[in-house]
């Protein structure tokens, strides 16, 4: 059964290719004039497409970490932590 979940969890619904999990440097905008970029995010990328996934815990992190922005710069680099 556990074999299924994983399988469940590192297939792509679209497409059946399989997810690979990442790290990697992603942009999110935080607003009209804020870009903020989270090093070393870890990610699952699709094999065939290399769209990216995050997963939910991990989204949950971003949007605590995006949520404390000073949206008075323009750019902000930032490292995420699990």
């Amino acid at each position: 059964m556990l074999q299924d979940k994983e399988t469940f969890l590192t297939r792509r619904h679209v497409c059946g290719a399989r997810l690979k999990p990442l790290v990697t440097d992603l942009p999110f905008r935080v607003s009209e004039t804020t870009i903020v970029i989270l090093k070393d995010l870890p990610v699952l990328q699709c094999d065939n497409c290399a769209e990216y996934f995050l997963e939910d815990p991990v989204m949950g992190r971003v949007e605590e970490i995006l949520d404390k922005v000073d949206s008075a710069a323009e750019l902000e680099i930032i490292r995420y932590a699990a």
